[in-house]
């Protein structure tokens, strides 16, 4: 008797691996092969881990700890993080990375068609974290006139009987947008009139902010005993390998997300949370370095890409990417969207960005400047050669468009 064929379950229709790693994938297929690809497509950034975090690890493993850990973290990593958020270690869960601590969260509190609010452009994951948990992802367009940033008259004509979060996320992943104290205040003042919303506010970009980024936790006091902030050492600490993120928010929540990733990956690493010890209680000024560094090539990024006819670009105030709005390449190339956009710039001049479209808002690119400036300088040099080759060349239809 033959094997059945293989059925996928319902629950993953429509979710494949993110666009993002696709494309990086791709760019590195197209490297192995011997192509001349430049890759500007994921948030990682270029710094190596600080010695004294590596050294921490590395004592850790030498000194046994390699046991199973608390579900919710080791006392000392949870104090750590309790006292550097003014909270208490019982409001701390540390997780296998941040991704984690958001799927804890949705899997521990959605019911099938509960719906979660979020704000496009978003990081293209989250939908899908919600769908997998059975909520239903609810996408609140903020177009670039609003600086990328809900509004609370939004905010407040989208909630429904079955909103169950507001997913926010300051400084943005793709944008760098970065949410203000008002602007916070303001949104938690619509929030006040339902109280069966809670807000997942993911900052796990704060300490690469360009401006003040204050937490919600501090601009909006009020919303404290149903607000989860996401954070972790991946992105400040260049940190992502080691898959350290952690939850701050009320006990009973926090214990029903413990009550999920002990039923799925139990504690996270021991010698990741050793690390990320290290790495909150150790030397700080690295970070200031770090963000000094990134300003830097946020502003030679915004140069560059003003100079691009056919590009325009709001200047992201936090994190590390560009989100330029390029819809005059794409009318100009005669190309269908921004994905066959990104296709045609990979095949062309080997450059692989990110289409909006995996964010929520077709129309624009992600550029991630979190490489090394010799890469980021190849990456704007190639663009501004497409671009021109776009402008050199007569409009005609793309054949994406003819087939469409």
């Amino acid at each position: 008797m033959s094997p059945a064929p293989f059925r996928r379950a319902e629950r993953l229709a429509g979710i494949e691996i993110s666009e993002i790693v696709q494309l990086s994938e791709r760019a590195a297929e197209l490297r192995r092969a011997g192509q001349d690809v430049v890759a500007l497509t994921t948030g990682e950034p270029d710094f190596p881990t600080p010695p004294h975090v590596v050294a921490a690890a590395h004592a850790a493993a030498e000194a046994g700890q390699t046991r199973y850990p608390p579900t919710a973290g080791t006392p000392e990593l949870r104090a750590a993080i309790a006292r550097q958020a003014g909270a208490e270690a019982a409001e701390v869960l540390v997780s296998t990375g941040a991704k984690q601590v958001l799927a804890n969260a949705m899997l521990a509190t959605l019911d099938p068609g509960d719906e979660v609010l979020i704000p496009a452009p978003f990081w293209t994951s989250y939908g899908d974290i919600v769908a997998l948990a059975g909520g239903r992802p609810v996408r609140l367009p903020c177009p670039a006139a609003d600086g990328f940033k809900l509004r609370p008259e939004a905010l407040a004509a989208a909630i429904t009987p079955r909103t169950r979060w507001l997913m926010l996320n300051s400084p943005s992943n793709p944008t760098g947008a970065v949410y203000g104290p008002g602007e916070l205040a303001a949104l938690a003042a619509v929030l006040a009139d339902h109280p069966q919303v809670w807000v997942l506010s993911d900052e796990i970009y704060s300490h690469l902010a360009y401006v003040p980024a204050p937490s919600l936790r501090d601009a909006a006091p009020g919303l404290a005993e149903r607000t989860l902030v996401v954070d972790g050492v991946s992105k400040a600490f260049a940190m992502t390998g080691w898959r350290l993120g952690w939850g701050i928010g009320p006990r009973a929540l926090i214990g029903a997300m413990a009550a999920v990733q002990g039923q799925v990956t139990s504690g996270a690493c021991s010698i990741s949370q050793a690390a990320a010890l290290a790495a909150l209680t150790g030397p700080q000024e690295l970070l200031a370095d770090r963000r000094a560094a990134f300003r830097a090539r946020r502003d030679r990024v915004c140069a560059a890409l003003a100079a691009i006819p056919g590009i325009s670009c709001v200047p992201p105030d936090g994190a590390f990417y560009a989100f330029p709005d390029v819809t005059g390449l794409i009318l100009g190339g005669g190309f269908a969207d921004d994905a066959a956009l990104c296709r045609w710039l990979l095949d062309e001049v080997g450059l692989a960005l990110v289409p909006g479209r995996a964010f929520g808002m077709p129309g624009h690119v992600r550029l991630s400047f979190a490489y090394a400036e010799r890469e980021i300088d190849d990456a704007l040099d190639r663009l501004a050669t497409a671009a021109a080759r776009l402008a050199a060349r007569p409009f005609q239809a793309s054949k994406e468009q003819v087939t469409t």
